[in-house]
Order: C-alpha cells, then structure tokens, then sequence
C-alpha cells in the first residue's frame, strides 16, 4: 500500500510540469500569431504607403485601417475622427448639422432608421425603410458609414441630390438642402382629455422637456386630464441614461433595464425610484418600425412592468449599447461593449418590441351610406314621454312621413379646407385623428379606459 501511494504521488508530481508548460506553449504561440498579423499589417501599411498609385499620408492610412476594423465588426462600432467626435457630441446636445435622418448600414447601403421631425429629410418626404444608394450621384455601395454621413453633411443652404431605393419601386432622386437641425425632443399638446407627448429623440434635453410638458398639461386640464399617449413613432434613440430617466418617471419600482457584456462582472442593472409622473394615469405607447434603441428600452420597461399599452407596429430590434472611448485628441471609436435586456429579461437584438395591440398605419376614409331610416320615421311610431309637454296628449308620428332624405338636404361640398385649431379644435382634433389612424386608435382606447373607470368608481 505504501508503494502505490509513493507511485500516486510521483504521477501527480509529473503530471503538474506537462499541463503548466502546455499552457505556456499555448500563450507563446498566441502572441507568436499576434505578431505575425501585425508584421502583415506593416507589410501591407508600407508597400501601399510606397507604390500607391497616388500619395496617401500616413494619417489617412491609419484611421481608414482602425475604421475598417471597427465596421467590420456590427453595424454600429465606427471610428469617428476629430470632427466627427465633435459633431456627435454636438448632437447629443440636441443641435448639429445636417439633414435630419438617422441611419444605420445594412448590406452596404445606408438604410434610413428614421427621419427627424421638422427637418429637411422630414420635409423632403424621407421615410423610416428607405434606403440610399447614391449621394449626388456618387455610390454609397463600398462606403463605410462614417464616408456616408460625413458626405450628408455640408454647409448650411447647400445642396445634396440623394438616390433613394423604397420597397420595390425605381429609384428616385431627392434634393434636399442641408440646414442647422435642432431637435426640440419633447413636444406635447393636448387632444381633448387626453394628453400627447411627442419624443423625438433621446438627447440630453428629453427628461427636462417631459416635465414641463406634463406640468403644463395638468395646470390646463387639471383633474380633466384622462391619460397620456407616448408616440416614440421614428424615434432613432440616443442617449441611454436619458432612456433610463424617462422610463423611470412613470415606473415606481422594480428594475428598468440591464446590460450584460462579454465578462460577467460587466452586467449592469438600473432600478426606478420611487414617483409617477403620470399619478397612475392610463398612458399608451406609440412605436413602429422607425423606434429604435433608446426608443425600445422605454417601450419595454414600461410593457414589461403593465404600466403602458404599447400599441403600434413592430420596432426595429436595437439592443445593443455603444460605448464612446475617446482616443486621446485623436477622435474616437463607437464600440459595442453590451446589449440590453428588458426587465423580464428578454433580448430584443433583431427582433424588436412586439405591441400589445398590433395596429398598423392606416387611412380613414367615410363610406356614404345615404338617408338612414330609424324608429322615428315609422309612421304611427309613438313619441317619447319626454318630449312631451305636460297637460298635452302625446301624439303619433305624422302618417306623411317622409320615406326618403329631403330634396333640398345639404350636401358635402368639395374642396372645403380642415378647421384649424383655433377656428374650431374639437373639429381639427378630429382631422388629426383622420390622419393618424394610430394616434386615433390610441386616443379611442385611452377615453374607454376612463369611462370604464368612472364606472368602476360610480
């Protein structure tokens, strides 16, 4: 037994060295590799540098290298040089340059997330889908990202001819002049009883806007004031802790979002403070295709916690997070470091936010139906009590009743312009309601939640 003992104990001892010195071996041929890839890289920085057909500085070489890199990588990791860091940080503050759309690169070609309201892409018809194929006739095909917008941009009033591709339609050439953009994230008004708020992006100015407009909201309608729509409809995303801060207005507890990255001590959870902006008010959830990252996170917390009916189409599935690592003076590079997950922990990285309430856009359109018969029309049809005056006999209908509309009823006239608000709101709320079927269906279901409240209470 003593000798099988001493034999156990002498393998271990022999074993230990072969396992260590493979893992040395291991790492040794990992770096070897390492450097091999670098010394191909200064082969190729050097033979280009000598033989180009035309004279490329350093520069150029370097950063077109570290961009190619970075794009290879997903759609959104991109190295931004000096300007462009400097444009992004001018954009999360809520003005910059440009024309207005948000867009990301899918099979070469840049594809619109989403337009920007009030801006010149807005204006020139530029829809969340659209892909661009041409920039003033040059093609985008073999561009990086980075090429494509900084090419969008240009001097204020300048003009730039963008070659669109919708669906399965011949491409067509829009002009569009480039303009300073600033982005009033937050607009709001009111639609009857109901209050609607208009999140554009998410920029450092998205939270403090949300306020005011809620407060401004009550101080008009006061106790009147039945629900809020959210339209997060094209809303490309932006900042995630502007995310983070408007979910948490209307959450009073649990967890908002969390990030998980590729080490485990990465993940990250954000959890809601205690108030309700809204005071528990029913809200809706507007989003389609153009909502994206920023825009879903919101739309998640506030489904996953039953605190909004989200209503509207499918969301364009961003969940990833880019973190921004300035590169000394240099620019920076957009890395993905993590993609988020919803407070039940689902991952809508290329699939989206499934609504509540699947309702895609629409357009209304009243049907003539011609004189409608009802009871009243019947003759001998008996009158109703209480349109009778006390002390009279209660008389039947006229036996001549008429069996079809009067000739000389009024008919619709054509060309008849929409009331504007101040000439009639009630009537222009209508018109808008008309035209956004969403925002319709939205607003219809938020007065039945507060009638079936009324008579919950009563």
């Amino acid at each position: 037994m003593r000798k099988l003992t001493i034999l156990a104990m002498t393998a271990t001892l022999v074993l230990v060295p072969v396992l260590w010195n493979d893992s040395l071996v291991s790492a040794q041929d990992s770096e070897e590799d390492t450097y091999k890839q670098l010394k191909l890289f200064g082969d190729v920085f050097e033979r280009v540098r000598a033989d180009y057909v035309e004279e490329v500085s350093d520069k150029e070489l370097i950063e077109a290298a570290i961009s190619g890199m970075l794009t290879h990588l997903d759609p959104h990791s991109s190295f931004l040089d000096a300007d462009g860091f400097q444009d992004m940080q001018t954009q999360t503050r809520g003005e910059f340059g440009g024309l207005g759309i948000e867009v990301t690169m899918e099979n070469g070609l840049v594809k619109v997330v989403a337009p920007i309201d009030d801006t010149p892409a807005f204006h020139a018809g530029i829809e969340s889908g659209d892909v661009i194929t041409h920039l003033d006739g040059e093609a985008v095909l073999g561009l990086t990202l980075a090429e494509a917008v900084e090419k969008m941009r240009g001097p204020i009033e300048s003009e730039i001819v963008i070659t669109v591709q919708r669906g399965e339609k011949e491409p067509f050439d829009v002009t569009i002049v480039r303009d300073t953009i600033t982005v009033q994230s937050v607009r709001s008004r009111i639609e009857g009883d109901i209050g609607y708020l208009r999140i554009t992006a998410f920029n450092e100015q998205t939270t403090s806007g949300l306020e005011q407009a809620i407060e401004e909201m009550r101080e008009e309608l006061g106790d009147t004031l039945h629900g809020l729509v959210i339209d997060l409809r094209n809303n490309p995303g932006g900042l995630l802790d502007e995310a983070i801060s408007v979910s948490d207005a209307f959450l009073d507890r649990g967890e908002i979002v969390s990030t998980r990255g590729r080490l485990e001590d990465s993940a990250q959870r954000w959890n809601a403070s205690s108030g309700d902006l809204a005071q528990d008010l029913p809200i809706v959830v507007l989003i389609n295709g153009g909502s994206a990252s920023a825009s879903e996170i919101v739309a998640g917390a506030l489904q996953d916690h039953r605190r909004a009916i989200v209503l509207g189409t499918q969301s364009f599935g961003k969940g990833s997070v880019q973190t921004i690592v300035p590169l000394g003076g240099q620019g920076a590079m957009r890395l993905t470091t993590a993609r988020y997950y919803t407070p039940s922990g689902r991952s809508i990285q290329a699939k989206g936010i499934e609504p509540d309430i699947f309702v895609p856009q629409a357009r209304i359109e009243e049907l003539a139906q011609g004189q409608n018969r009802s009871e009243a029309d019947l003759r001998g049809a008996l009158t109703n009590p209480e349109d009778a005056v006390p002390g009279e006999t209660p008389e039947a209908a006229p036996e001549d009743a008429p069996e079809d509309a009067p000739e000389d009823a009024p008919e619709d006239e054509e060309g008849v312009q929409a009331p504007t608000e101040e000439e009639d709101p009630e009537a222009a709320e209508e018109q808008r309601a008309m035209e956004d079927y969403q925002l319709a269906r939205a607003i219809d279901l938020l007065r039945g939640i507060a009638l079936y409240n009324q008579r919950t209470l009563n």
